[in-house]
């Protein structure tokens, strides 16, 4: 685990969490020198960065959302510090993957197109309450307002899955690959591809994503 740095209490205390160490080290080189930021750690796995968030209570947390573990991360967030914001960093500015980071309260985007200054002013927002991120981001976010508030109340159809099946999408609600998952259930790849195809057809809907969505939206009962 990457020591805690020293910070002062009247700035945007600050901790980057990447699996990639030499983005990481980049991105704490740059923060360190950053107005108004005080860069408090670093973590380089989702178990430090989670400890990190335990300990520290920071403001925001700069979340590589590549790293192994990072939607597990964004999830248990809130029960670790009530403070602390997340900003999405180096997230791909495809719908699927910004409506999944929204519905588990992701704060700011800093996409991969993005530069410093965009990432310092995606950190200023969310410690102030508020969203920065591009337009298209924008975009995605009111449509998928736009169409849950269209939507009529209906019946999902999670009875229909199998224990399997229902064990794999709560393993998709974590974020995990079907590579993760099928370690984590001692499963062979294909067959994980297989089920999530399946529960897909099921759900009648075409996306992993889409599937979270699902799941979310019904809350914490089993499906």
């Amino acid at each position: 685990m990457e020591a805690p740095v020293t910070g002062c209490r009247d700035t945007i205390r600050v901790v980057i969490a990447s699996d990639v160490i030499l983005y990481c080290e980049g991105l704490a080189r740059v923060f360190r020198d950053g107005d108004g930021i005080s860069l408090v750690a670093t973590a380089s796995r989702a178990a430090d960065a989670l400890e990190h968030i335990r300990a520290l209570s920071p403001d925001v947390v700069l979340l590589d959302m590549a790293m192994e573990d990072a939607f597990a991360v964004a999830r248990r967030v809130p029960q670790l510090s009530k403070r602390t914001r997340i900003v999405a960093l180096g997230i791909p500015e495809a719908e699927a993957q910004i409506i999944s980071c929204a519905e588990i309260g992701i704060a700011g985007y800093v996409p991969r197109t993005a530069s410093v200054s965009e990432a310092f002013a995606a950190v200023h927002a969310a410690a102030r309450g508020e969203v920065c991120c591009s337009p298209r981001i924008a975009g995605f976010l009111f449509r998928h307002i736009a169409t849950l508030s269209e939507e009529r109340p209906r019946s999902i159809p999670f009875a229909r899955l199998t224990a399997r099946e229902a064990q794999i999408l709560r393993l998709l609600q974590e974020g995990l690959s079907n590579k993760m998952i099928s370690r984590r259930l001692g499963i062979e790849p294909p067959t994980v591809k297989n089920h999530i195809h399946t529960l897909l057809g099921k759900l009648g809907v075409h996306r992993r994503a889409e599937a979270v969505s699902l799941l979310s939206r019904r809350g914490p009962r089993e499906p």
